[in-house]
């Protein structure tokens, strides 16, 4: 079984000069329910399928299954997703000994900005950048399967 375990934050600064990397990511759902996500996601030139369970108590862990798929069979299957496209940019930001993937989002979400920072454990110190702000883990409208549902710019 592979785990997730993550931290979410809103950001209140800049990061962007910060980044050594960036890839444009678009992303639907075959199955948005909390105790199965199923997401098909094209990053780049890449594709993959990743299958979420449901998360624990204070939503930084929950099970993960991903698997890279043809760009092809991906842009066919998201055809078939439930109503709603993500669309952001990931950004790659370094920080101390971690890394900081910062999503900016358009379309209907376009204003949101979030920062993950995967951790080896629940109660594994990390530094926070500046531009770090609000922590939003386990918050259910900061889900990326949530926001197709309910975006950002219609809150």
């Amino acid at each position: 079984m592979s785990l997730e375990i993550e931290r979410k934050f809103l950001i209140k600064g800049d990061f962007k000069q910060d980044a050594y990397a960036r890839v444009e990511i678009v992303q639907g759902y075959l199955s948005s329910v909390a105790e199965r996500v199923v997401r098909v996601r094209i990053k780049g030139q890449k594709a993959y399928i990743t299958i979420k369970g449901i998360g624990n108590e204070s939503g930084v862990s929950r099970y993960e299954w991903e698997k890279e798929i043809a760009v092809a069979d991906a842009r066919e299957l998201l055809k078939l997703c439930e109503p709603g496209i993500i669309d952001k940019v990931r950004y790659y930001v370094r920080f101390d000994n971690h890394v900081f993937e910062v999503d900016e989002f358009h379309g209907e979400n376009e204003g949101l900005v979030v920062a993950e920072v995967e951790l080896s454990n629940e109660n594994e110190p990390f530094q926070k950048p500046d531009w770090l702000g609000e922590e939003v883990t386990g918050d259910n409208r900061y889900y990326n399967a949530s926001l197709i549902k309910r975006p950002y710019g219609k809150r």
